[in-house]
């Protein structure tokens, strides 16, 4: 069975202007023929099965939306080839749209004025969706989720966790094999957060829909995340499971200690003394990350009690959330 998604080797450039400073420079601007070419995404290939939830991460400005907005047509790839369900997405936008539902961040694809339920009965004529099918998935809906008072209420009068809510459901509402989230919980309290990734993993698992997450919020990827592919100034970084990625920087502890006196100095003067560790300081804690192939955690231990009372510490495992911050900065050797 082939791949739902296929990339192979997709470069996108875009012509940017010079712009020179003031208003002279504008007027120049307006004749100017100085263009320089930008490569926002780099040679990137990966395939992606039906059913699979991956997220898609890197900084910002690091190519994410350009390589999905090729993925639903938007854009055309400079170079290369993407398939998505079998068909060439910007050459069938039509029919790429039947298959594929979108929530970009907090741009709704919900009518403002209306109540949910007149949304959704729009959806299903502008997708044809059979009654059967519909009233299915509304069954399936009020079943994974509280929704029967939001039905009737106008978007307009939503919070922002219900708008986030509405819109995710009503991108899964024809059935797509392919959904695309860009910051889904972004701005949501934690209570919605969990009410989401619920909702996420649910319909995956009963649809078997695949979807696509950007996020900077680790706790998405670590909650409904398998694979993630990583990329950074438009070329690919990593493309694997989160496990093998935390194997990969296994060697990593962050040992926390709580420290009388100016945590902030402490801090100072531990970075100087362990200039093969990474040291930080917050409110009440001081965490000191440890490279285990560098320096091991007694020696690190013993070298900060001769100089400071330590009042209670902690040892971690390194979090999905620095590996991917050291990803960014560092790269994958």
């Amino acid at each position: 069975m082939s791949p739902i998604i296929e990339i192979k080797n997709i470069t996108k450039e875009f012509k940017v202007l010079n712009r020179r400073e003031g208003l002279k420079g504008s007027l120049k601007d307006l004749f100017s023929r100085d263009y320089k070419t930008v490569r926002a995404v780099d040679n990137i290939s990966m395939s992606i099965e039906q059913g699979e939830i991956v997220g898609y991460l890197g900084p910002n400005g690091a190519g994410k939306s350009t390589t999905i907005k090729m993925m639903t047509g938007v854009l055309e790839p400079t170079s290369g080839e993407i398939l998505v369900s079998g068909c060439v997405p910007y050459q069938n936008r039509t029919k790429n749209a039947q298959e594929i539902g979108v929530v970009f961040g907090q741009r709704s694809q919900l009518w403002w004025s209306l109540p949910l339920i007149e949304s959704f009965r729009i959806l299903k004529d502008i997708y044809q969706i059979p009654d059967a099918d519909y009233d299915s998935i509304l069954t399936l809906y009020k079943s994974l989720v509280d929704i029967e008072p939001l039905l009737h209420k106008p978007v307009r009068q939503m919070s922002l966790g219900q708008r986030t809510l509405s819109d995710i459901l009503a991108a899964f509402l024809h059935n797509p094999k392919i959904v695309f989230l860009d910051e889904p919980t972004i701005g949501l309290d934690v209570s919605m957060k969990s009410k989401i990734r619920t909702l996420i993993q649910a319909l995956n698992r009963e649809k078997h829909t695949t979807v696509i997450l950007t996020t900077h919020d680790m706790g998405d990827v670590d909650a409904l995340c398998e694979r993630i592919v990583i990329i950074d100034k438009g070329r690919m970084l990593y493309d694997n499971d989160i496990e093998h990625l935390k194997r990969f920087f296994g060697s990593y502890r962050t040992l926390r200690l709580r420290i009388g006196g100016d945590l902030k100095a402490h801090a100072a003067s531990l970075q100087t003394a362990l200039p093969e560790c990474t040291v930080s300081a917050d409110e009440e804690w001081i965490s000191v990350l440890i490279d285990e192939s560098k320096a091991n955690v007694p020696d690190v231990l013993a070298q900060i009690q001769a100089a400071h009372t330590i009042r209670d510490l902690q040892l971690q495992e390194i979090a999905t959330e620095d590996v991917i911050r050291k990803i960014y900065e560092e790269g994958v050797q």
